[in-house]
């Protein structure tokens, strides 16, 4: 059982999908840094200071200064802010991964133009046979 499960964990597409999955991991926390720290302040900063994450709708009585305030108190939230940051955050990381697909899929369209626009060789038998058949046509 020991040699299976090695066998299995060593595999080619084990290894590539595990290191797609760090990748991944660490590009999508890139990508929750951008919105967060980039691009939100400058959202902000064209909205008067109104920070999206922290936008929220208290299910409940009582009224509170922040999402912050409201947490602490233990008082049940709607967090609608955060939905819109992660919606955020995956409409990047789709576009970006489009891009690099699209990207991708130009370079094999290039390559397989190469590849059709040099002939393929003939298969060594036929061209033994061409050298015969000059050898043989020669006075």
């Amino acid at each position: 059982m020991l040699k299976e499960f090695k066998e299995f964990a060593l595999k080619g597409n084990v290894m590539d999908m595990a290191v797609g999955l760090i990748i991944g991991a660490a590009f999508g926390k890139i990508i929750a840094s951008l919105v967060k720290d980039v691009l939100m302040p400058v959202v902000s900063l064209f909205t008067g200071g109104f920070d999206v994450s922290q936008s929220y709708i208290l299910l409940g009585d009582g009224t509170y200064e922040s999402l912050a305030a409201a947490e602490e108190a233990g008082a049940a939230t709607l967090k609608y802010g955060a939905f819109v940051m992660s919606v955020f955050d995956f409409v990047i990381v789709a576009f970006v991964i489009f891009m690099m697909i699209r990207w991708m899929n130009s370079l094999r369209k290039k390559e397989e133009a190469a590849e059709e626009a040099a002939p393929p060789a003939p298969p060594k038998e036929e061209v033994l046979l061409e050298e015969i058949r000059d050898l043989l046509a020669k006075p």
